[in-house]
């Protein structure tokens, strides 16, 4: 059996007033999970719980992302969560601070045989 790749999802979250790094990773997954009815595990035969998730996050300050809230996120699955430097912090006119730009990459696997 080997760690086989089903799906990949990408999305993107903000935090336009808060500078709130958790907050706009949280968007970001959610706009990678909510683009798919992630139902992989039906058209396999596994239960929801075989899933592996892998996620990537990119913000600018990857320490000040809360990674514990970010797993409530998924329902089902084994999630994996990476933190990385990415996304974007984009300064706003007159010293108004930031706003915060995150990235998301969600990868679906399963432990199965490859046919080849």
């Amino acid at each position: 059996m080997a760690k086989t790749r089903v799906l990949v999802e990408f999305g993107m979250g903000s935090s336009l007033r808060r500078e709130d790094y958790t907050e706009a990773a949280l968007r970001a997954l959610k706009d990678a999970l909510w683009h798919n009815s992630v139902n992989m595990a039906e058209l396999f035969g596994f239960p929801k719980q075989a899933m592996i998730v892998d996620a990537e996050i990119g913000v600018q300050k990857p320490d000040a992302v809360d990674v514990a809230r970010l797993a409530e996120v998924f329902p089902y699955g084994q999630p994996n969560i990476t933190v990385r430097q990415g996304g974007l912090d984009i300064e706003k006119p007159q010293g108004g601070g930031r706003t915060v730009i995150a990235n998301a990459a969600v990868v679906v696997s399963f432990d199965m045989e490859t046919v080849q």
